[in-house]
């Protein structure tokens, strides 16, 4: 199986802390606290791409409309 784009790719923990702009302490919290969509493989976080960009939506769409 071949990965035709970044939407397919899975992200450490360390690659979205840098993504997000955030440190790897932040992301593990969300991650234990299920705060962000991620998985355990081997007791290892890992991210998919195209669900952390639709959490990053839906979190945005979520704070907007609270104004």
């Amino acid at each position: 199986m071949t990965k035709n784009s970044s939407e397919s790719e899975i992200l450490t923990i360390k690659e979205v802390a840098e993504y997000l702009k955030v440190t790897e302490r932040t992301m593990y919290r969300l991650a234990a606290a299920k705060g962000i969509p991620c998985f355990k493989v081997g007791g290892t976080w890992r991210l998919r791409q195209t669900d952390i960009d639709a959490w990053i939506t839906a979190i945005s769409n979520d704070a907007e409309g609270t104004h």
